[in-house]
């Protein structure tokens, strides 16, 4: 079984007002990609990957007039993917939602949030994504009450033989500080930004504690907007939102297991995977960082699991196809991850 983590940019883009897609030759949200050639990039990735299931992030919205499942099926009946069935959590109401498609042929997905907002429930005593989280942020002794901008998308998966699995999918706060221009504002925004950032994964961290207690097979996947050694800020706070996730400093039972988030920790300097690409107008170059991951309680770990970033130049197989690294190129400025598992 393969199961799929990609942040598409700007899918909701590739649609109308109605929920049509839009193969044509007007702009898509990236640079100089026209909606045909971003659609037709998006086929292609996706045919390749064919995976079992794809958590994408960013996915089309969900409001009056459209539905991110009827856009995410018209989809995949375009292009014929065998994951032609999605469903979503809770709604945003942003432009980015998470989604997921599968082969339904192969597996039964239903979205199955745990807690209660308020009062959670026994055994699960994080509150549920949708609802609020008190912590301390800024150890003033004065718990702030946080919120998810996106709530995690919790999924309860079973394969057609039986097994069944926990899959989360995040999209976990970004860290820039967006509308800043002073050093000062850009620090305190940063800052602010990160113990956001921070508290989410702290929150997550609750609930995979409680899916590891219970001996449950859980999958923990998306875009972190974080990663060990990514930037100055994880000085100030001691550890990554990603460590935090997987649990770093846990007893091994309790921990989550992602081989390239451990990379950068081993050493400083150790040559860093990326899963994503973003142009600097500054610096006038592109810039890499490894932003999304795959992780899996120990349970899984007899699955043989086989991770694997679909960088267009740094997997030689994928750079060799030409057809495939342009369209990995131009369908986003993230790339897939991908989980195989015998299951």
């Amino acid at each position: 079984m393969r199961i799929a983590t990609y942040n598409v940019e700007w899918f909701a883009n590739l649609f109308d007002a109605q929920g049509q897609m839009l193969a044509d030759d007007g702009w898509s949200g990236r640079h100089n990609v026209t909606r045909a050639d971003q659609l037709g990039a998006l086929g292609i990735v996706f045919t390749a990957m064919d995976a079992d299931a794809v958590l994408i992030v960013e996915a089309p919205d969900t409001n009056r007039r459209r539905s991110t499942v009827a856009m995410l099926e018209v989809f995949a009946q375009h292009f014929g993917l065998r994951s032609r069935a999605a469903l979503i959590g809770f709604a945003n109401g942003s432009q980015q939602e998470l989604a997921l498609l599968h082969d339904p042929d192969r597996l039964t997905a239903r979205h199955d949030p745990m807690g209660e907002t308020g009062a959670p429930e026994a055994g699960f005593a994080a509150p549920r994504f949708d609802g609020s989280y008190r912590i301390d942020l800024d150890i003033d002794a004065a718990p702030e009450t946080v919120r998810f901008a996106k709530p995690p998308l919790e999924v309860a998966l079973r394969t057609a033989s039986g097994t069944d699995l926990r899959l989360i999918g995040v999209h976990v706060k970004s860290k820039a500080p967006h509308g800043a221009s002073t050093p000062e504002q850009i620090l305190r925004l940063a800052i602010q930004n990160r113990r956001k950032q921070l508290a989410e994964c702290i929150w997550l961290r609750q609930r995979v504690v409680e899916h590891l207690t219970a001996c449950e097979d859980l999958i923990v996947l998306g875009d972190f907007n974080d990663g060990p050694g990514l930037d100055e800020y994880e000085k100030l706070f001691g550890r990554s939102g990603v460590e935090i996730v997987m649990g770093e400093d846990a007893p091994p039972e309790l921990r989550l297991h992602d081989p390239h988030a451990r990379i950068r920790a081993a050493h400083a300097t150790a040559a860093a995977p990326a899963s994503a690409r973003f142009y600097l107008d500054a610096e006038g170059q592109f810039f890499s960082a490894m932003l999304d991951f795959v992780m899996i309680s120990p349970s899984l770990l007899a699955r043989r699991p086989k991770w694997r970033i679909w960088h267009p130049f740094d997997d030689p197989a994928i750079y060799k196809v030409p057809e495939l690294r342009e369209a990995l190129l131009a369908a986003s400025d993230h790339y897939p991850v991908t989980l195989d598992l015998e299951v």
